[in-house]
């Protein structure tokens, strides 16, 4: 059999046609697919590195601290300054017992630790050992403050990652080293590598802290604190106990208990609350997103199969003329539809994933990965299988298409 020049161009500009459509089509699933899993790991990244800022501290916690007055009280004018004592602390357990933990703070700012020729500004935190339920520390080397320190007043510190490095660049445990704080020599017991930028009154990788007890005596403070940071006992709603926490220091100091500035107490419930609905808006734009994308991808692709059920009219009339079922017409449309989705999405996963793996690699400190940007298995497997029912949607209707043809007006069609 012979065919002619002019026949043989149809065909191949045929050819030519769907094979640019379905590249055209197959670069709208990948990147619908490309979009989806790289919008969810880049999701679950920044959610890790926003929650790296909060590690370690207690979400059902308060912190009290002073400011001055706004309204006047008892004979008092308005605009006085006050501070608060260690017997609030005692007030506060005594008064409030649905608080776990109750523990006071004094710092000091600017100070300069030094070791040998090494130098390092710091801020100076002096706390007790119940501060660790309220921001739990992380010890690399050592140990945390204990009650024997507190009890004896001892001279000691836990240097915070920063100032560690700046003082012991060559690294190696630095515990029974004696380093200079101003004026005061203090024995380390321990190095904290806590790094997250939600902390009370410095962050802790620039602070160093003696005993609470110590830094009354060495800096002349009485039995003042600057602030005092609680804890709510398991079940208990931080937010329904506010106002008695400021009501119990209020009435001691002769404040107005409503004057919700002059006793500040800073609720963290609150912010969490915030961060977790912020979390929850951007998981759902993330899918609104990505799965519209995939949406488009796969209307792309039933429009391509539908065109191209209808340039090959002639070539299934004929199949079915010599004994081609309606299942074996049906079975190619879906199983091309499903092959084109699948080849083009799993090469948009692999890209995504290769994508994401060097974002990792980016936010990877001291061999220490900031923040996980991969997606999960299940995740994985969850696109694919929606990849496959997306295959099947897509050509359900041009395969209902070439089933419907019959073969008399298929031979007719020119």
């Amino acid at each position: 059999m012979r065919i002619d020049l002019d026949t043989y161009r149809e065909i191949l500009d045929t050819l030519t046609r769907n094979k640019a459509r379905s590249l055209l089509t197959g670069f709208g699933v990948f990147w619908g697919v490309f979009m989806l899993v790289t919008l969810i790991g880049g999701g679950k990244g920044l959610k890790e590195m926003l929650s790296n800022n909060f590690e370690g501290f207690a979400s059902n916690s308060a912190i009290v601290f002073s400011q001055s007055t706004t309204k006047p009280y008892h004979g008092f004018r308005k605009g006085r300054s006050w501070s608060m004592s260690y017997r609030d602390v005692e007030r506060l357990k005594q008064q409030v017992p649905e608080l776990d933990v109750v523990s006071p703070m004094l710092s000091h700012w600017g100070a300069t630790a030094a070791f040998n020729d090494k130098t390092s500004s710091c801020n100076v935190k002096g706390m007790m050992p119940e501060n660790q339920k309220v921001e739990a520390p992380q010890i690399y080397y050592g140990r945390f403050l204990n009650e024997m320190d507190m009890a004896q007043c001892r001279k000691v510190c836990v240097l915070g990652k920063k100032v560690y490095k700046t003082l012991f660049p060559g690294g190696g445990n630095p515990c029974g080293q004696m380093i200079r704080i101003d004026s005061m020599y203090y024995n380390v017991v321990g190095v904290d590598y806590a790094s997250g930028n939600m902390r009370i009154n410095g962050r802790a990788e620039e602070s160093v802290v003696i005993p609470l007890t110590l830094m009354q005596q060495a800096y002349n403070l009485g039995d003042s604190v600057h602030l005092i940071s609680a804890t709510a006992k398991p079940g208990i709603v931080m937010s329904n106990i506010t106002p008695r926490i400021r009501s119990v220091i209020a009435r001691a100091h002769h404040i107005d208990p409503t004057d919700e500035k002059a006793v500040t107490v800073f609720n963290t419930e609150i912010m969490f609350g915030l961060m977790d609905n912020l979390f929850s808006g951007v998981n759902l734009l993330i899918w609104l997103v990505g799965i519209g994308t995939l949406l488009a991808g796969a209307i792309g692709v039933s429009n391509i199969m539908m065109v191209t059920v209808k340039e090959r009219t002639t070539e299934i009339g004929i199949r079915r003329a010599i004994g081609a079922t309606p299942r074996s017409i049906l079975g190619q449309i879906m199983s091309e539809s499903i092959v084109l989705t699948s080849v083009a999405g799993m090469s948009g996963i692999l890209f995504a994933v290769l994508i994401l793996e060097m974002l990792e690699m980016a936010n990877t400190t001291d061999g220490i990965v900031e923040a996980h940007y991969q997606v999960g298995f299940w995740t994985a497997i969850g696109a694919v299988v929606l990849l496959s029912v997306l295959g099947v949607l897509a050509g359900l209707a041009p395969a209902a298409r070439a089933m419907s043809i019959k073969p008399v007006d298929a031979m007719r069609d020119e």
